[in-house]
């Protein structure tokens, strides 16, 4: 009797010392446990803002949709579980099962996220124990254009993370700010209620309009489209620029993509080629040099230059023009693209300012253009350059630019000699956001607009560009395609072309680059790439008409509501 005595005594001691523990030493920690598993803090996602064109018009937005959860721990046969959810899903059963059962004591695990109405449907309709599944409300970036502008878009990751593009560049005012719900659960990890005391609403992103015109946008994927019919070539890319603001009106590269289908996206369709491209620009190069050059004195507007029957000696090589010329102005030398007559502007310049002629019309640094992945193009540093750079350079070899970085160089010359920064977001104040430098002066750059790049369009290597109505000036470029091991390619080339309108007061610029045309023969640029560009000013320039007819009526009418 003593013993057992002794030992309920010791046990109720002991009962009293848990009773002092629980109820004393470590009733704050087991308060907080206990509130931790009854009150449950969800994160609430924003709603990513709207990307628009110029107009308006939605490139992308987003819709609300559900997000498939289960609760592994209460699921008493994962076996019949996966079968009816990969077949309403239809994903792989076997795969799902083996997630099922290996996650048997979690209290969550995704399913499948961002479902279709249809796939929410079937889930509901295989009438699963409702304390083993639910729902969470989640956003789905939507591009109801499509593959229109899809590299000027970018897109948003499962996690609703912008990749590329404005998606991405622009992502600190899209993405909003997101929130937080605390959520009343029972034992069973059931939702009581939410606490609305404790709980911060999300932030919905705001929207972001470019300068993108849709119209425009749409003339100038399909013209890409069939230049990749015709001309077989690993890729190409083309942009519409307003020379006055700097807008970017059209972006489209080929290879491209459907953002709503990011997972069938071959590999080298990611790239925006427009503004990550780099190639040597041939030709296209050869008004800046031409520019820079009248705009210092060192040559002149009317100035002769002997092209030496088409064979010059300079230094240790000689200099091959495709025809025998003989004394060619500077505005011929342009019009009929003398190899041999700029080395001898080359010549006049030096090194020096070529090199100057270059940096000043923004080679060899990025544009700033709002978009991620924008490349710097390469510029040497003058001390790597040798007498072999006094001929390359003028006939735009041994430098490296990006598309954008020419049709922006080519702007300075059809906006009236002024370099502007190339802008894709459309802004109420132009003049605060926008960054200028002037080049040359605007004599200078008029005569070259209206004169020897008119002429280029009007009887040279252009003339498959010229439009009924118009006064198209332009310039050709064929350039052979660089090796990464340096030298160059033998029958493969960058075949290019620029040209804008009208001659007097330009409104519109457009930049067209075949990269290796596969079919076709030699691939000239003012052969491949000439007629595409002339297409896409021609339905641009219509395109702007109409917006101006637009804007006039809407205004007669405002005019006679007043």
């Amino acid at each position: 009797m003593g013993v057992a005595g002794g030992a309920v005594a010791a046990l109720g001691l002991l009962l009293a010392g848990r009773l002092v523990q629980l109820q004393v030493v470590q009733q704050e920690v087991f308060a907080r446990t206990a509130s931790g598993q009854r009150y449950y803090k969800q994160p609430v996602p924003a709603r990513p803002g709207d990307i628009l064109d110029r107009s308006g018009r939605v490139l992308a937005t987003t819709v609300a949709t559900h997000s498939l959860f289960v609760v592994p721990a209460l699921i008493d046969d994962p076996h019949l579980v996966a079968e009816k959810l990969a077949a309403a899903l239809r994903m792989d059963r076997q795969a799902l099962e083996q997630r099922l059962t290996s996650s048997n004591t979690s209290h969550f695990l995704w399913i499948k996220r961002r479902l279709s109405t249809d796939e929410a449907t079937a889930v509901r309709e295989l009438k699963l124990p409702r304390e083993v599944w639910g729902f969470r409300d989640e956003f789905r970036r939507v591009y109801p254009q499509g593959l229109i502008a899809a590299h000027v878009l970018g897109l948003r990751d499962i996690d609703g993370v912008g990749q590329g593009g404005i998606e991405e560049s622009q992502e600190a005012t899209l993405a909003g700010k997101p929130g937080r719900e605390t959520l009343l659960r029972d034992a069973r990890g059931r939702v009581l209620e939410i606490d609305p005391a404790t709980s911060i609403p999300m932030q919905p992103g705001g929207p972001v309009q470019l300068t993108i015109d849709t119209v425009v946008q749409l003339y100038t994927e399909r013209v890409l489209d069939d230049v990749m019919t015709q001309w077989k070539p690993s890729s190409v890319c083309a942009i519409v620029m307003d020379p006055r603001s700097g807008e970017i009106l059209a972006m489209a590269s080929r290879p491209t993509f459907d953002p709503n289908q990011p997972v069938q996206t071959q590999e080298d369709a990611w790239k925006n080629r427009a503004i990550s491209d780099i190639y040597e620009p041939g030709s296209t190069f050869k008004p800046i040099i031409v520019a820079y050059g009248i705009e210092q004195g060192l040559i002149e507007r009317d100035q002769v230059f002997d092209c030496e029957r088409g064979q010059y000696r300079m230094g240790r090589r000689v200099l091959h023009d495709t025809h025998a010329y003989g004394q060619l102005s500077l505005t011929d030398i342009l019009v009929k693209s003398s190899n041999i007559g700029m080395a001898k502007v080359g010549e006049a310049l030096g090194n020096e300012q070529l090199h100057a002629a270059a940096a000043s019309f923004g080679f060899g640094r990025r544009t700033g253009i709002e978009l991620s992945g924008e490349l710097p193009g390469i510029l040497r540093p003058l001390s790597q350059w040798n007498s072999y750079s006094t001929g390359s350079i003028p006939m735009g070899h041994e430098i490296a630019a990006t598309p954008l970085q020419m049709i922006t160089a080519h702007a300075a010359l059809a906006n009236g000699g002024t370099w502007r920064k190339p802008t894709i977001l459309r802004s109420l104040d132009t003049d605060r956001t926008q960054v200028f430098q002037p080049v040359v002066s605007e004599a200078t750059a008029d005569w070259l607009i209206e004169g020897p790049l008119s002429e280029v369009v009007a009887r040279g290597t252009g003339k498959k560009a010229q439009l009924e109505g118009y006064d198209v000036f332009g310039k050709t470029g064929t350039a052979q395609v660089l090796l990464p091991s340096g030298g160059y390619s033998h029958g493969k080339y960058v075949s290019s072309f620029l040209c804008g309108a009208p001659a007097k007061d330009p409104g519109a610029i457009v930049l067209v680059v075949v990269n290796e045309a596969s079919v076709g023969g030699e691939a000239f640029g003012g052969k491949v790439a000439a007629p595409a560009a002339a297409e896409i000013l021609k339905q641009t320039l219509r395109q702007q008409q109409r917006d101006l007819r637009w804007a006039t009526r809407s205004a007669v009418d405002s005019l006679r509501r007043e």
